[in-house]
């Protein structure tokens, strides 16, 4: 038996899991053994994430396990992509861990994508246009603290930092590295043109490395070593690679903080369509691409759970399954979405500068979302089909997401194809599964993805027609046109 420690970090909480897979029986089981939360801290007026509070957490979650007598194998962290740590030359972290939703590369995104040419950027990387991207995040440090160039010696994705404080080794995994818009598509490599752009230096990053290798020791209290294992560190690319896709035609929906919706491509597709949609090329942890598009996901519901602290999200479900669809739509990514003070009004001011009903229950709020979430994904997957010349025919839904009964039913009758949900924990299985590979008791990500069809169950929604479904899919097309839809005006302008 082995028992392996994925320690999956997302953008509200963190959870430690403790895996077992029994060789024999090609059986895999999880289970949740800490629990914490993550919440941005406003640090020098930037939005940042309390590092030293992960930081804190792992260890006791790790030195808790240890105390217990668990005989670990081997540990891996995931976390969201794009942000990063600094580091001296004596390895010791410089400033903060700014956040991704800080506003800090709004300008900044602008003006090195007119520099640079966003035709350029995409046919190197194959990664979509976002104002956070780590290209500009970088550029922004750099202009903002010119002083800490001579002092900078490595930048470390968000897990690869944890690893390293785990085991004292540098590592670049390169599923999150291709995160960055300064990773080739086709070569794999760092891109010394862009790196020196955004006014960095390439001898600051390393190789990147594919999941399923060795990084290093953690020293556990007492004389215990436990090998840490490379595993995707990219949320996303694990929680894919422990999507049961047993077709090409089947579409995955990694659906947490963030909605991901994308395909699998032996080769990055940069093809005119491609840009056209912004879709993005990053790394999978099999080796092919994860094609794929961002929607702001249960975001916007978390958002609203903050208003109504009385009610949980399955009441809010049960609310939202009450009332009337289509009544008032909204475009997810809108850039209003993504720090709002309160993402009730936010919702509400959209509405109503879009001359639609305004929602005001509870009910009448997330049922807006979730027909907009489900309406999104389908314009995603039409261009999913369009940029690969597949047709998709089903849908795999993964990811704490997967667990909306409403949305998934919402999703099937809206694309109008089957949805199959599960597993719930995609990204700590994915983590799990790579370790285990690493570790020599899987053979590959395929015969993961089989262990893990027969380990853990799946639910179906099949799609029901819809009277209003193409009047509802024009008025959401129409978002774009109005005027309130500022989010995406910079991506038009490069796509």
């Amino acid at each position: 038996m082995y028992q392996v420690v994925a320690i999956d970090l997302g953008a509200t909480s963190g959870r430690v899991m403790l895996a077992c897979f029994e060789s024999a029986t090609q059986q895999l089981t999880l289970q949740q053994v800490h629990r914490f939360a993550n919440q941005l801290v406003e640090r020098g007026g930037q939005l940042c994430w309390d590092i030293e509070h992960l930081e804190d957490e792992i260890f006791t979650a790790l030195n808790m396990l240890v105390a217990k007598g668990e005989l670990i194998n081997s540990i891996g962290i995931d976390s969201w992509g794009v942000d990063f740590v600094c580091l001296d030359k004596h390895g010791n972290r410089l400033g903060e861990a700014v956040s991704y939703r800080d506003d800090r590369t709004q300008t900044i995104s602008r003006k090195l994508c007119d520099k640079l040419g966003f035709d350029r950027l995409y046919r190197q990387t194959g990664i979509q246009f976002q104002p956070f991207n780590t290209l500009f995040q970088l550029s922004a440090l750099t202009q903002a603290v010119p002083s800490w160039l001579d002092d900078v010696d490595k930048i470390l994705m968000i897990p690869d930092y944890f690893h390293y404080r785990l085991t004292g080794q540098f590592h670049w995994d390169y599923t999150n590295a291709t995160t960055t818009g300064m990773l080739g598509c086709r070569d794999g490599n760092w891109q010394a043109a862009l790196v020196q752009a955004a006014g960095a230096s390439a001898s600051w990053f390393g190789q990147p490395v594919k999941p399923g290798t060795k990084i290093g020791d953690w020293q556990a209290n007492g004389s215990q070593r436990i090998a840490v294992m490379a595993s995707p560190t990219h949320d996303t690319a694990a929680a894919i690679a422990a999507a049961p896709l047993m077709s090409d035609s089947t579409a995955y929906i990694s659906s947490g903080t963030w909605s991901l919706i994308g395909i699998e491509s032996e080769q990055p597709l940069t093809n005119p369509v491609a840009k056209g949609a912004n879709l993005t090329n990053e790394g999978g942890a099999n080796g092919r691409f994860r094609v794929l598009k961002n929607v702001m996901g249960m975001w916007l519901i978390e958002g609203i759970l903050k208003h109504f602290p009385e009610l949980d999200i399955c009441q809010l479900c049960e609310l939202a399954a009450q009332k009337t669809g289509f009544i008032s739509l909204v475009n997810p990514n809108d850039s209003c979405f993504i720090h709002p003070d309160s993402m009730v009004a936010a919702i509400q001011n959209y509405c109503q500068q879009t001359g639609q009903r305004v929602p005001q229950s509870p009910g009448a709020l997330v049922r807006c979302v979730l027909d907009s979430l489900a309406l999104s994904y389908r314009q995603c997957l039409g261009q999913l089909e369009k940029a690969s010349g597949q047709p998709l025919t089903e849908i795999r839904i993964v990811g704490g997401g997967s667990q909306n009964q409403l949305l998934n039913q919402l999703c099937a009758d809206i694309c109008q194809r089957p949805v199959l949900t599960g597993p719930v924990e995609a990204s700590a299985l994915g983590n799990v599964g790579y370790q285990l590979i690493g570790l020599g008791a899987i053979t590959d990500g395929q015969a993961l993805r089989q262990i893990i069809a027969h380990s853990f169950s799946e639910h179906s929604f099949s799609p029901r027609p819809n009277a209003e479904l193409a009047a509802a899919i024009q008025r959401f097309n129409q978002l774009d046109l109005l005027p309130v839809n500022h989010s995406q005006s910079q991506i038009k302008e490069y796509v």
